[in-house]
Parts: C-alpha cells; sequence; structure tokens
C-alpha cells in the first residue's frame, strides 16, 4: 500500500474526451441521445465518467487528478463536473487523439507537481474490482520508485481472442524489482491483430490485453512524448509558456489546428518499447466496452441487470445474447443500425458458456 506521504506525490489523468462511436447505437437506445460512452449510465445510476474517479481515489488522491473533455461534448460532461474545480479539468477544442490529450493533461498536473508519479487512465472502460484495479496501480508506482526511466502499462490476462483490442507482448521479467512486482519488458505491441493470429496470441504466457492504464514518472513520460513528437510537444511548451485563464482557449484553439489527430500507442510508446515494462492484472475483470455485444455478454457473464437492459424491449426471458456467428453479426448491426431494439435483444443466439464474444467489426466479419 502507497503511504499517505506517498499520496502527495501522485498525481492522474483521466481520459474523457472519446467518442465512442463504436458504442453509439446502443447508447443512443438507452438515453435517447446520440451520446459518448463514457457520459452513459451502462451499468446503474451513475456514468463511467462518474465511476472512473472513484476508482481512482482509492490509490491516487482527487486534487490531483485532472481529467481531460473535449468541448465538443459539453452538454454531457458539465453536468457531471460541475463540482470539479478549475484546475482539475483540462477542455480540448476537440477530439485530436490520445497524445495530444495526455500531453495537455501532464502539463496541467506539472504545474502544481512537476516531479509527480502519475497515472493515465481511460475513462469509457469497465473494471469488476475498483479496489483490486488500484493495488495493481499501487504495485506499478512501486516499480518506477525502483526504475524511474521506465514507464509502466497495465496488462490483463486475455481469454478470449480479441481482434480490436491491443495487445502487449511480455520479454525478461524486470531483475531488478523484487519478487512481489512481477513486471516484465515489453517486448512488442500487436494491435487489432486478425482472428487467426489473435488465436495464436492467447496461446502464449506472457500476452495480455492493453488495458490503457499507464503509470510514470512525470518527467519520464513527457520525455517520451518529447523525443517522439518534439513538434506537439514544443508547440504545447511554448503555448503553456504563454497562458492564463483569460486567454487559454484561444491559443489551445491553435494548437489543434494545426497539428494533427496523433495516436499515443503508435506514435510514441511503440517507438520506445526499451522504456516500457508492464504489469499483468490479475483477479478482476475488465473491458474497453468497445462493442454492443461486448456490454451484453459482460452483463451476462457479471449478472449485472440495469434498469435498461430489463425492459423487455431489450432483452427477453431467454436472457443476454451475443453474436457469435457471421450471420448473427449482420443481423445486430443490422438492428442496432434501425434501431431496432427487440430485435437487438431477441436475435443474437449465442453461447453464454463464454465470458466475451469476439469484437463484431468489418475485419471480423470479412475473415
Amino acid at each position: 500500500m502507497i503511504g499517505d506521504e506517498e499520496k502527495q506525490d501522485l498525481g492522474a489523468v483521466i481520459l474523457a474526451g472519446g467518442e465512442g462511436s463504436r458504442l453509439r447505437p446502443l447508447t443512443r437506445l438507452i438515453t435517447g441521445r446520440d451520446i459518448p460512452k463514457q457520459f452513459c449510465p451502462l451499468f446503474g445510476s451513475i456514468t463511467l465518467l462518474d465511476q472512473t474517479p472513484r476508482r481512482v481515489s482509492f490509490a491516487i488522491p482527487l486534487r490531483p487528478t485532472v481529467t481531460v473533455v473535449a468541448r465538443s461534448h459539453e452538454c454531457f460532461y458539465e453536468p457531471l463536473m460541475a463540482d470539479t474545480p478549475p484546475e482539475n479539468a483540462v477542455a480540448q477544442p476537440t477530439n485530436r487523439g490520445t497524445a495530444r490529450a495526455i500531453l495537455y493533461g501532464l502539463l496541467k498536473v506539472a504545474e502544481s507537481n512537476p516531479a509527480a508519479t502519475v497515472a493515465v487512465f481511460p475513462s469509457d472502460h469497465y473494471v469488476s474490482a475498483d479496489a483490486a484495479f488500484m493495488r495493481h496501480v499501487e504495485l506499478a508506482v512501486k516499480a518506477v520508485e525502483v526504475c524511474p526511466k521506465k514507464t509502466v502499462l497495465l496488462g490483463v490476462w486475455p481469454t478470449t481472442p480479441e481482434v480490436s483490442y491491443g495487445w502487449i507482448e511480455g520479454g525478461e521479467r524486470l531483475r531488478v524489482l523484487p519478487p512481489s512486482l512481477p513486471i516484465f519488458q515489453v517486448r512488442r505491441f500487436w494491435e487489432k491483430p486478425s482472428r487467426d493470429l489473435a488465436f495464436r496470441l492467447l496461446k502464449f504466457d506472457r500476452m495480455w490485453w492493453n488495458t490503457f492504464v499507464i503509470v510514470a514518472r512525470l518527467p519520464t513520460l513527457l520525455d517520451l512524448i518529447m523525443r517522439a513528437l518534439p513538434k506537439v510537444y514544443g508547440s504545447f511548451i511554448e503555448a503553456t509558456s504563454k497562458l492564463s485563464r483569460r486567454f487559454e482557449p484561444d491559443l489551445v484553439n491553435g494548437l489543434y489546428e494545426k497539428l494533427p489527430s496523433i495516436n499515443l500507442s503508435d506514435h510514441v510508446l511503440a517507438s520506445n518499447l526499451m522504456n516500457l515494462a508492464v504489469l499483468p492484472s490479475s483477479g478482476l475483470e475488465w473491458s474497453d466496452l468497445g462493442e454492443p455485444s461486448r456490454v451484453t455478454a459482460l452483463l451476462e457473464h457479471e449478472s449485472i441487470r440495469p434498469k435498461w437492459a430489463v425492459r423487455e424491449r431489450f432483452f427477453t426471458k431467454c436472457g443476454l445474447n451475443v453474436a457469435r456467428t457471421k450471420a448473427a453479426s449482420r443481423v445486430l448491426r443490422d438492428c442496432l443500425d434501425r434501431k431496432d431494439a427487440t430485435n437487438f435483444a431477441f436475435q443474437h443466439s449465442a453461447s453464454r458458456s463464454n465470458k466475451y464474444a469476439p469484437c463484431i467489426d468489418d475485419g471480423y466479419l470479412e475473415q
């Protein structure tokens, strides 16, 4: 466990600017609005964005936690963040990739504690056991204290051959760390593998799904971004030196207009493998909730019955079903496109013994 004094040197960045486009058909059915998944109450009365700071607070105080949103979602996040102090929020003009969102959030944390250890969290994922998950984050914090030049990614043990997850292949165990910290050098990333490749990856012992939860010393992570994306980094540093609360929107708008959308995994992490380590997480369920089929499978596996899920128009007495065949996959997508909630619940017959169904996307359907 991390002591109270150690917690004073921790910070967090919560990413809440994503569009969640693949899940929009389902969130639209649930809320009646075209809403990104982080603002949707998928599993109860609170949203994923509400749940994420609660999870983070098991290990990291909320005071140094910065939430990064996109101004185009203001009507969704404003009611949820009404009590959030200005210094704990960053509003991007638009969503232009995770690299820029994380850099903006890190620089905000650096204003109050430039030497902090930081953790980056997506706000639109499901975790079954918040306390257990954050204990793994605490282990990652301990690891970067021993190896301050390392950036640690949290992985979870794969259970199915997911084709739209990122996979992390682990190499040698980091021997400089004690046995209580089973952390491995990152050997390579496998992003959205083919179905055949995903089946092969599933057989390896040191292969994990990438949760995109990142733990590092703040200077270390900023240095990774600076070396991989010098133009982006330099533009932000130049702008932040001029920032005042009065003029911040205009300066930031210029940054987002000039620079392209950039993904942190592809453009920063993948080019710095020697600086990365992976910590496997166990004893919990995790999902990126990227597909309607994953949500329905998760509800069944975890025996979760939110109010929207027990409405007869979503689910019949047969229980939750998940599309697994090509034909059923097409039915699911067609039903969602037509906003046909009854067919969405009724026509997807699938094996109830599997934890999660494979991703349903064009790549999967064509294989």
